[in-house]
Formats: C-alpha cells, structure tokens, sequence
C-alpha cells in the first residue's frame, strides 16, 4: 500500500493526441517524461505516453499516464505534467476515477453524459486545476460514484472542459453537478453550459456537436462543435419554418426543459458569435 496521505478514491491520469504533427510533437513526451520523473519520487509508474496517429481507433489513441492514491503521488504525477496551455491542438488530458476508462462505451460510462464548458484560449491550465483539485475534494455533490472523471481538450479555436457523471436520466443530480461546476469555477450568470448524453455521443459520433445548452434565464438552444478529434468550436440556432424558436423546438429524452432546436446551420468556431474561443460573448473568457 502507498505511503501518504490517501485520496478517497484512485485516479488515473490519461493522455491523448490526435493529428498529423503528433509524431513531430514534444509535448506527449515530456509529459511521459515528467511523469517517470514523478515515479522515481513516489508516484506510480505510468505507461509510455504514445501519440495517437492518424487512423488509430480511439480507444487505442489513449494512452495511461499514472494511478495515483494518495495526495503526495497526485503532486508528485501532476507537478511533472505539461500545463494545458502549453499543449498542442486536438490534445486532451483525462482524469478519471481507478478502473473507469474515459470512453462513452465503458460501463460506467455508458448511461451517463457531460457538462461542456467552453473556455477562451489561455484559461485551460487555471480552470483544468480547479476542476481536478475539487474532484480529489469531493466538492461536487453527488451519490458516491457518480462523478466519473474529467477532460481537457485542447483545440484550435478554444479549449473545453467536461465532467462527466454515469447518469444522465437522473436530471436533480445532473443539475446540481451543473450548479457545483458554476460555483467551483466561479462561473457568472450569463455564462452558458452544455450537456451532451454518452448515448448522443454514439449515435452522432461526435463529442461537442448537437449539446442540449443551458443558459439559466435565457432561452436553450442546441450547440455544435468539433467532434471527438475536433478542431474547433461553433454553434447552431435556427427558427425553422414557422418563424417561432419555441414551437419548431423539439425535447430531448430526460432532459425535459432543455430544447434542442434542430437543423441550425452551424457558424465557424473561428468567427461564430455564440461561443467563439476568440471572441463569443457567451463564452467564459469573455468576462475575463
């Protein structure tokens, strides 16, 4: 048994890189690199950080870092690890519960969904840390097990983070996740988020395309993005054809007041309005 003081649950610290230059690219090697150096001073020895290449299934793309149990191997893996901001495009660092692959066909992951939260270019490194360092502290209220990890995706336009719980049917938990992720990020009102079922994910094949998105007061509309190797990121609103949002809307499963307006015509994730990493007003960079 590790030595320190334990987590209340082992995490597993993954790493994934898509794209074309991934064999020219540094990055998933320093972070193996740091990682073995975080071994040597405690840590459990993680798995070699291979890029993903072009073509290579996903679930083969993603590539184990370290386990870590207690608080002192957590730093000890963590202090090593490139920062967010430093890393290439379509790169993500996943964060997950010991035993639970972050891939929508696991078990655990199955049934359930994630919270989106779409962040300006240069945010990834401080908002990645808060994330994490309220899973180790159990500051999101759900029953045990519920919260199953989260991601950072590193892309062209924007960064994204998401957290993901197993179920998506149970909306009051869902929701409450949505309020503690708002509070932990101090997130203010007007800044929207999105949540996409594991299922939804499946059926499109796609991470941030088609989100059911919540708005507080405002209206809900259905978002659009990159998919699970994306680029960047865009958004979708339509009328329809009887000029009336409401009306043309249709209502997704479990998710009863979240309205997903369909056939929008997605704008550029580079100079889209709604939730542009460069400039969207409702994006969270915005107020910074």
């Amino acid at each position: 048994m590790a030595e320190g003081t334990p987590l209340q649950t082992g995490y597993t610290f993954w790493f994934m890189r898509r794209g074309k230059g991934a064999a020219k690219d540094k990055a998933a090697a320093d972070a193996a690199t740091g990682a073995e150096n975080a071994a040597a001073d405690g840590a459990a020895a993680p798995a070699a950080a291979d890029k993903a290449q072009p073509g290579v299934p996903y679930e083969s793309s993603i590539k184990t870092i370290a386990t870590v149990n207690t608080v002192e191997e957590f730093w000890g893996v963590y202090n090593h690890l490139v920062r967010p901001n430093d890393l290439p495009t379509t790169t993500d660092y996943h964060f997950f519960r010991e035993g639970i692959k972050p891939t929508w066909e696991d078990p655990n992951n199955a049934q359930g969904g994630k919270w989106i939260v779409r962040l300006r270019k240069g945010l990834a490194s401080r908002y990645w840390e808060e994330v994490i360092l309220a899973l180790l502290g159990q500051q999101f209220p759900a029953p045990d097990g519920e919260i199953c990890g989260a991601v950072i995706s590193i892309r062209y336009s924007e960064d994204i983070i998401s957290i993901w719980n197993k179920t998506s049917s149970d909306r009051d938990t869902t929701d409450r996740l949505r309020d503690a992720i708002k509070k932990v990020l101090r997130l203010p009102g007007h800044v929207h988020m999105e949540y996409k079922p594991h299922q939804a994910s499946l059926a499109d094949k796609s991470s941030f395309r088609n989100t059911q998105v919540w708005r507080g007061s405002r209206s809900r509309e259905s978002g659009s993005d990159g998919d699970r190797g994306g680029s960047g990121g865009s958004s979708s609103r339509d009328t329809g054809g009887t000029g009336n949002p409401r009306r043309d809307m249709r209502r997704s499963g479990s998710w009863g007041d979240r309205e997903e307006i369909r056939g929008g015509k997605a704008r550029s994730g580079s100079g889209g309005k709604a939730r542009s990493g460069s400039g969207g007003k409702d994006s969270v960079g915005a107020w910074r």
